[in-house]
């Protein structure tokens, strides 16, 4: 298996030319017929989540957006679409105003476009701090992997580990305890976030060794144990990687700092 980042890609979203943080990234795909769909973050002068529909898996084109502002919260991350016999659901990542925490809120609707409208719903995923998450069915229910951000200590909120959660409706979930953290004196020791399962039963993974290195994640690849999952080296340096179908979606840095989303 090839990684991103030893050969030619595509650009599937660029940054937004203002703001601060100018990034396009934190890709969720998914397939439903022939059509694939991809949700993502960009962060500048505003957040927001796009959501994008695609024939080839490369060119997309996007259906709507869901903004920070009219979800009234700070900040927005990586977002996952699913599909129900009802229509639609998002998780949205959300900030929580004026602290260092974070939640996942839902929203449902019959259709893509109806998803700007839909209320949101906080769930609870038994942390105090949590986002990016990655769902996936499970037998007659659902199953997520969830990144969380302990609080304990001021100013190192930016600690993250992997905790395993299943729920029969996707909406009430019970957490199963962490199933993937950084490892003392590696370099995922400050974290580890799970960013997709691969076909084989693997993980690929954010981390990074010091807070220093907040935003400038590189990605591992975890095998599974017994009781989770078991960090490796780095792979690749881009963040949040996505595999769908043979195809890879990621957040990588360009020349310029800015973050922009790529296949390949």
């Amino acid at each position: 298996m090839e990684f991103p980042g030893h050969g030619p890609y595509e650009v599937v979203a660029e940054p937004p030319s203002t703001g601060g943080q100018r990034w396009a990234g934190a890709p969720c795909a998914l397939k439903v017929g022939n059509t694939t769909y991809l949700s993502y973050r960009t962060r500048g002068d505003g957040d927001r989540v796009v959501i994008a529909r695609s024939d080839d898996g490369v060119r997309f084109d996007t259906v709507t957006e869901l903004t920070a502002k009219a979800l009234t919260v700070p900040m927005v991350e990586k977002s996952p679409l699913t599909k129900t016999e009802n229509g639609w659901r998002i998780y949205v990542s959300c900030a929580e105003q004026g602290t260092k925490a974070w939640w996942i809120g839902l929203l449902e609707a019959p259709t893509l476009e109806a998803l700007t409208e839909a209320p949101i719903r906080r769930l609870d995923f038994g942390a105090p701090a949590v986002k990016d998450p990655v769902i996936r069915p499970y037998g007659q229910g659902w199953q997520a992997w969830i990144c969380e951000h302990p609080l304990d200590i001021e100013g190192a909120e930016d600690r993250m580990s992997t905790s395993y959660a299943t729920s029969e409706d996707g909406i009430t979930w019970q957490s199963h305890g962490t199933v993937l953290s950084g490892r003392k004196g590696h370099w995922d020791a400050r974290g580890a976030r799970l960013s997709t399962i691969l076909p084989d039963g693997r993980a690929a993974y954010d981390g990074r060794a010091t807070a220093a290195e907040n935003w400038f994640e590189r990605t591992g690849i975890a095998v599974p144990t017994t009781t989770g999952f078991r960090g490796g080296d780095p792979v690749a340096d881009v963040r949040y990687l996505e595999f769908l179908d043979g195809r890879w979606y990621y957040e990588a840095r360009r020349p310029d700092g800015y973050h922009e989303l790529r296949t390949s």
